[in-house]
């Protein structure tokens, strides 16, 4: 469906411009992505020391991790909550929002939450088509 790809490159320079830092989008595309079993490949060598947040690597122990900050980690759970919508009653608890509320204005908030919906939505795309695991770009 060519057409149907304009407009989800459109959504995600319209979310990439809310003002939710670039690192922290990329923070929660990666976790979504692993919590959906897609595979991302990750540069190495100094190159890409250079451009690529090496806390990509470890976002799965953000909650252990002493390196990722506070909205980083209520991004975080926010977005795990959100990819993780059947594992219980109350699929965003009322700790996880109201955390995320204290770093993020609503903007943001509506940012994040299609955030993860697209990047789930490309995940579904590319785990259904049997695509080759990706490179981080």
């Amino acid at each position: 469906m060519p057409d149907a790809l304009p407009p989800l490159l459109e959504l995600g320079k319209v979310i990439n411009q809310v003002g939710v830092p670039v690192r922290t989008l990329d923070l929660v595309r990666m976790r979504v992505s692993q919590l959906n079993g897609r595979v991302w490949i990750l540069p190495a060598g100094p190159e890409a020391a250079s451009r690529i947040d090496h806390r990509l690597s470890i976002v799965a122990s953000w909650r252990e991790a002493d390196c990722f900050t506070d909205a980083e980690r209520a991004a975080l759970a926010l977005a795990e909550a959100a990819t993780r919508l059947g594992d219980r009653v109350d699929p965003v608890p009322d700790e996880v929002w109201d955390e995320a509320v204290r770093h993020y204005t609503e903007p943001e908030l509506s940012a994040l939450i299609m955030h993860v919906g697209l990047v789930s939505l490309w995940n579904c795309i590319n785990l259904s088509t049997r695509q080759d695991p990706g490179d981080w770009r």
